[in-house]
């Protein structure tokens, strides 16, 4: 459904659209000027009064990136950490969990090569294993084959963990049908949200994810350097994180510690408070815009900008999936990604690459060793949509 969006505010608010089109919003979107004034304004309080008493006098601030973030997911503050970035959500999510010999890890296709590494370590140190699921005839995480593996194999399944959104292309994974799966099946879902969250709407109750990684530089439009991580209540005590200091848990005799009961158990005491308020200013713009609003605008952009491409001879699209999101990927016959990148940066418009050791398991096996990734927002416009359409290289063959 076309739902009316206020564009001209929305770049009102971005100084940035002035000198770029930004079509690299899945790398680091432009933030609004609200948030750049808000990490602003705590650095001059820190310059002004110092770190720890500009830290105390910001309390509510600081408490109110908690209450965004639960907002924004549905869940309780105390399942929210806030840390550096997804990774380290990612992280200290996993890392928190125990492999033993046999017991295995179900991921897809298209996860993310900073997730796979960290299956294959775990592995290695573990005996653990790391089992791929089956994608659909859609391209996507095949909910079918989940279920196939859960009632086979050698071992018990430990971990279902998914990307949402893959880093290099624009198929949103069926995250509420894997989620339901894993209600049933008794295993903790592992839910790598960081393209999704800021674009789409998410809900954790729905989806049914027991952890949930995000940052805040993508589509939320928040600091670099910011990330959350969602601990659902009921398996927080089964967590150790892989590491602890004060903050993330007491000291209480000389030979004995106390992890805390909350999900900043998975934080550590010292912490970018400038980019913390940043994040919740970020989350709270986003919220009133509404997450349906940005879904319904972001994904209709992206699909005018297929279309576009599609209808170029020797352009070729390889977004996959029944859903689609604001990503779209596509290669110019003979001419490098990175060559397309630079061309169109010419000509003032933002994409980036992705290549084949982004996502191994996934490029290869689709005939692919690379990709240029465009990826839209709602402050974009058809004329920027445009712009880089028109400055493509052509395509050149090889005899």
């Amino acid at each position: 459904m076309w739902v009316a969006f206020d564009v001209d505010r929305a770049r009102r608010d971005t100084p940035g659209v002035s000198r770029v089109a930004h079509l690299n919003n899945a790398g680091a979107a432009l933030p609004p000027s609200q948030v750049t004034e808000a990490v602003i304004a705590h650095l001059r309080r820190e310059a002004e009064s110092g770190g720890y008493e500009a830290a105390d006098a910001a309390t509510e601030q600081i408490q109110a990136t908690y209450t965004a973030i639960a907002r924004l997911i549905g869940c309780a503050t105390e399942e929210v950490a806030v840390v550096e970035n997804a990774t380290r959500a990612w992280d200290m999510a996993f890392y928190a969990m125990s492999f033993k010999p046999g017991e295995r890890i179900l991921t897809a296709h298209a996860e993310y090569a900073s997730n796979v590494i960290a299956f294959l370590q775990v592995a290695r140190r573990t005996g653990a294993v790391v089992e791929v699921v089956d994608d659909d005839e859609h391209g996507q995480f095949c909910v079918a084959d989940l279920r196939r593996r859960l009632g086979s194999g050698p071992g018990e399944v430990k971990l279902i963990a998914m990307t949402h959104v893959p880093t290099q292309g624009g198929l949103v994974n069926p995250a509420e049908q894997v989620g339901l799966v894993a209600r049933e099946a008794g295993v903790p879902f592992l839910l790598d949200a960081c393209q999704s969250v800021g674009q789409l709407p998410i809900d954790v109750e729905r989806i049914g994810a027991d952890l949930l990684s995000a940052t805040g530089r993508k589509f939320l439009r928040g600091p670099r350097g910011t990330g959350f991580l969602y601990v659902r209540r009921s398996i927080l005590d089964r967590l150790e994180p892989p590491f602890l200091d004060m903050h993330a848990a007491t000291w209480t005799t000389p030979d004995s510690y106390q992890i805390r009961p909350d999900a900043r158990r998975f934080e550590t005491w010292e912490t970018n408070y400038a980019g913390k308020i940043g994040l919740g200013v970020a989350i709270d713009y986003a919220l009133s815009w509404g997450l349906d609003a940005i879904e319904a605008r972001v994904t209709a952009l992206a699909q005018r900008l297929r279309e576009r491409l599609a209808a170029l001879d020797g352009v070729h699209v390889h977004d996959q999936g029944q859903r689609r999101c604001a990503i779209v990927t596509f290669t110019v016959d003979g001419v490098p990604a990175k060559a397309v990148q630079r061309r169109v940066a010419e000509s003032g418009v933002n994409t980036s690459v992705s290549v084949a050791s982004f996502a191994r398991l996934d490029l290869p096996r689709r005939g692919l060793t690379e990709l240029v990734r465009a990826s839209v927002h709602y402050y974009n416009t058809d004329n920027e949509l445009d712009l880089l359409v028109d400055a493509l290289p052509q395509p050149t063959t090889t005899a």
